[in-house]
């Protein structure tokens, strides 16, 4: 009878209830030292994760560059990377060719006003009209793109405005007002790329 009672209890009963009293300790033990030994390798994987990261960290080089604008900080940032062999990725050029755009349609329309502010004239009625169409532009707030179509609609007026006697004259007074460096490369190469 003992022995239907004995069977009856394990088919009803939880498997921890029917074990024999020293099983139970021996199993949990059992278990214990497994969670235990997981524990550890998982402890000794995060050690050396955080070793391998002290060690990249240690090694990098942080440098903080300050300057005044269009002194170059950007630049020098550019050639460290192709210097060390990083490629830029296809935004990144897009970002820069966009910075190109932006920055010849700025440079002509600062020229164009201290053109008019220093009492320069016109080499060319036409190109007044020109000035009008470049100084109509403003870069859009909240977008961070010219796109090429965009631009090809001033190369016309850009190229123009940079054969004009008055915006040269312009040019060479550059002293008297602030002007986005190296714009003379900018006219004479970007200018004639674009409209090729």
């Amino acid at each position: 009878m003992s022995g239907v009672v004995r069977t009856l209890s394990r088919c009803l009963l939880p498997a921890e209830a029917t074990r024999e009293p020293g099983a139970s300790k021996q199993g949990s033990r059992e278990r214990d030292a497994v969670q235990e030994r997981e524990a550890r390798r998982r402890s000794r994987e995060i050690d050396a994760m955080l070793a391998r990261e002290r060690r990249a960290v240690r090694r990098l080089v942080k440098i903080l560059l300050l300057g005044a604008g269009e002194s170059g900080k950007s630049t020098f940032l550019k050639q460290m990377r192709i210097i060390n062999g990083q490629e830029f990725d296809k935004k990144a050029l897009l970002d820069f060719r966009d910075t190109i755009y932006e920055n010849i349609l700025k440079g002509m329309r600062v020229l164009v006003d201290a053109r008019d502010k220093l009492g320069i004239t016109w080499q060319s009625c036409e190109n007044e009209k020109q000035g009008m169409l470049v100084m109509s532009w403003e870069g859009r707030v909240g977008t961070t793109r010219l796109e090429p179509s965009e631009f090809q609609l001033y190369v016309m007026a850009l190229s123009a405005l940079w054969m004009d006697a008055g915006i040269q004259e312009a040019y060479t007074r550059r002293s008297e007002f602030q002007l986005v460096s190296r714009l003379k490369t900018a006219f004479q190469v970007r200018c004639v790329h674009a409209a090729s």
